[in-house]
């Protein structure tokens, strides 16, 4: 059998064509080889059973979180920000850097570093555009860290420096760790804790996700994976 291969394109600063390979579910199986259980790249029963024991959660915290993470990974598929925006896509998601300034997305088309280095630039830490610091901490993980600030706080909290210098890892080695970061810095444990119904899965969401998106697909992943290990 062999694992899902999907691409990455995108262009570097001097305009050149990047294709990369991505394996959708490596890591999904980096957690697999942390548990010490098979590493098929499949999240069911056992592989959530032992991810609630690794990370020391109650069946309701274990629930809820992997839900979330699961859904805001595509079924544990990308752990790193897309950036890949269309021109038409630049004025629309990110009226204030184009549309609203009155400036020319063209050269931004289908760059997803010169994206980050833009709308991230002079916030959450980074330095300035030409710093590169947007495109060096853009969202990685489960649950997007973003932000030099955060991939600092990050770094304190796992005791490992190597997320400011390498944060490539923070998708492949911690992925699920920086989310459970982000659910200990938001205090969202406390809400896991109120029990596995619609209406605290609605306050989780609109935590999370500012909003109800996928409120239907969170809502049903919640109560199968408690279904699993309650």
């Amino acid at each position: 059998m062999y694992n899902k291969i999907h691409f990455s394109v995108s262009f570097n600063s001097k305009n050149i064509l990047i294709i990369k390979p991505q394996s959708v579910d490596m890591s999904l199986q980096s957690l697999q080889q942390k548990l010490k259980i098979t590493t098929d790249g499949i999240f069911g029963p056992d592989t959530l059973h032992a991810s609630m024991l690794y990370f020391n959660l109650t069946p309701e915290r274990a629930s809820h979180f992997f839900a979330q993470v699961s859904h805001e990974t595509a079924n544990f598929k990308y752990f790193v920000e897309n950036l890949n925006y269309s021109t038409k896509g630049l004025n629309s998601i990110f009226p204030k850097y184009f549309k609203r300034v009155g400036r020319n997305p063209t050269r931004y088309h289908r760059n997803p570093e010169k994206i980050a280095n833009l709308v991230y630039a002079n916030r959450m830490g980074n330095g300035n555009e030409e710093s590169g610091d947007g495109w060096k901490y853009r969202g990685r993980g489960a649950i997007q860290l973003t932000g030099k600030n955060n991939y600092e706080l990050f770094s304190k909290y796992i005791n490992n420096p190597e997320v400011l210098t390498n944060p490539d890892i923070v998708a492949t080695l911690y992925p699920f760790e920086s989310a459970i970061f982000f659910f200990d810095t938001n205090k969202l444990w406390d809400i896991c804790d109120k029990g596995v119904t619609d209406g605290v899965i609605l306050s989780l969401t609109k935590r999370i996700n500012g909003g109800t998106n996928g409120l239907s697909d969170r809502i049903n992943k919640t109560h199968k994976y408690y279904e699993y290990i309650k």
